[in-house]
């Protein structure tokens, strides 16, 4: 028999086009090797290319979905995505550590829709340091870690970050050649390159990318051989179809 797959869960919310939010993560889980368990925190109408309206799921009723999935298997890594507010995340994450000391978050910070709807603006910055301090994992893009702290660049915000937790800054948004993303953690500097691909902007990305690392994780990766193997992951997403909808393999 096959020998059995660790469990991850993501909380995040719920996209129609299945581009991005949970769908996405558990799609990349399961590419991965691992079993993606799943908890709602918002359902949005929306498409690849338009964002319409969003309606929360209460603190109360994602902790509801949560409670027995713990209960019921072994779950030491999760990812969260969207969510309301930063108050309510910190709460959610302060929940998961008493539910579980030991466990390993991951945040992706979705601060804004691919579609251009914002749902959060900057933090208080003792409320953003609090977060981070339950995190194994942030995992901002460039106008991310800026809107989180404010810097002449974006790498110098992710520094400012990675004084609290380590930091995986993805560098899609940039110019050149290569795309690069960037690990700050433990104090060193980790770069992970890929060639940028004339047709390579895809929905959900950033999703993907998060959800890959959490599921090296979960296989017992260190975070630089995660974060690497990540970056290989959303590098064969891009690489998919030319559609903004990317495809997932096992790789």
């Amino acid at each position: 028999m096959p020998t059995p797959r660790p469990y991850a869960l993501t909380i995040a919310g719920f996209d129609p086009s299945a581009g991005a939010g949970a769908l996405a993560d558990v799609k990349t889980l399961e590419a991965s090797g691992v079993y993606g368990l799943a908890a709602c925190t918002a359902l949005t109408v929306q498409t690849d290319v338009a964002f319409e309206r969003v309606s929360w799921v209460p603190l109360a009723d994602i902790q509801d979905q949560i409670r027995p999935l713990l209960g019921r298997f072994e779950v030491g890594f999760v990812k969260v995505g969207l969510v309301e507010s930063l108050p309510l995340l910190l709460e959610l994450l302060q929940w998961l550590k008493a539910q579980n000391p030991q466990i390993q978050v991951v945040w992706d910070p979705v601060l804004k829709a691919t579609a251009g709807y914002e749902f959060h603006n900057q933090p208080d910055p003792q409320l953003l340091q609090a977060i981070c301090q339950e995190l194994a994992l942030i995992t901002p893009n460039q106008p991310e870690a800026l809107r989180l702290c404010p810097a002449a660049t974006a790498e110098a915000a992710a520094e400012t970050l990675a004084a609290w937790c380590p930091v995986l800054l993805k560098g899609g948004h940039a110019a050149g050649a290569l795309a690069t993303d960037v690990l700050l953690a433990a104090g060193q500097r980790h770069a992970f390159g890929a060639p940028r691909l004339p047709h390579g902007a895809k929905h959900g990305s950033g999703c993907v990318l998060s959800a890959a690392v959490l599921a090296r994780l979960a296989q017992g990766q260190s975070l630089v051989e995660a974060c690497r193997a990540g970056k290989a992951y959303t590098t064969a997403f891009l690489a998919s179809n030319d559609t903004l909808l990317g495809y997932h393999y096992r790789i």
